[in-house]
């Protein structure tokens, strides 16, 4: 198997109307209340966050929608390469807004982006992967990702798309593997 490797550059970065188009998602898991046997306790969810380069606090993997790929496929390589995390792409969970001060460009000088996220199931977790030596990851409840997340609209994300889902009841009982 070929190591992996992060994509770096913006020369096929995707914009729209002077935002630059970002792909992420929320990977989850689910964790036996009792540690044993979940058949007989209550499965807690779990996401999947990693560590910002740039500052305190930590963010769900996210990055540039590139001109080769669907967004979907964005997604699923940024969890990938900041996270080291394969799934399955489970739920839409909208579009959202935000600024920022390091992604400003030629095509986008305010730093205008508009990210499309995704709840993520995670089947595997590798050992290694493209980013592990500037990203740790950390497995959360929700109630702990709300008080660690670096951006409101991550937040948004987290609180408006990824518990809406889970409180409409559409989140599958499928099984987690390491």
């Amino acid at each position: 198997m070929s190591e992996l490797v992060a994509r770096t550059g913006r020369h096929q970065q995707r914009y729209d109307a002077g935002c630059r188009l970002i792909a992420g998602c929320i990977p989850f898991r689910f964790r036996c209340s009792d540690g044993n046997n979940c058949d007989n306790s209550k499965k807690i969810v779990e996401v999947l966050m990693i560590n910002s380069t740039s500052g305190p606090g930590l963010l769900f993997p996210k990055g540039g929608w590139e001109n080769d790929e669907t967004v979907e496929e964005a997604a699923a390589r940024e969890a990938l390469e900041e996270a080291g995390v394969r799934g399955e792409l489970m739920h839409f969970l909208g579009h959202y807004h935000f600024k920022s001060k390091t992604l400003q460009d030629d095509f986008s000088p305010e730093g205008r982006c508009r990210a499309a996220m995704f709840a993520l199931l995670v089947k595997e977790e590798l050992a290694s992967w493209p980013e592990q030596s500037r990203r740790v990851r950390t497995w959360v409840t929700i109630p702990e990702a709300a008080l660690c997340c670096r951006h409101s609209w991550l937040l948004e994300a987290l609180e408006n798309g990824f518990n809406k889902w889970c409180d409409a009841g559409m989140v599958p009982t499928m099984g987690y593997t390491k």
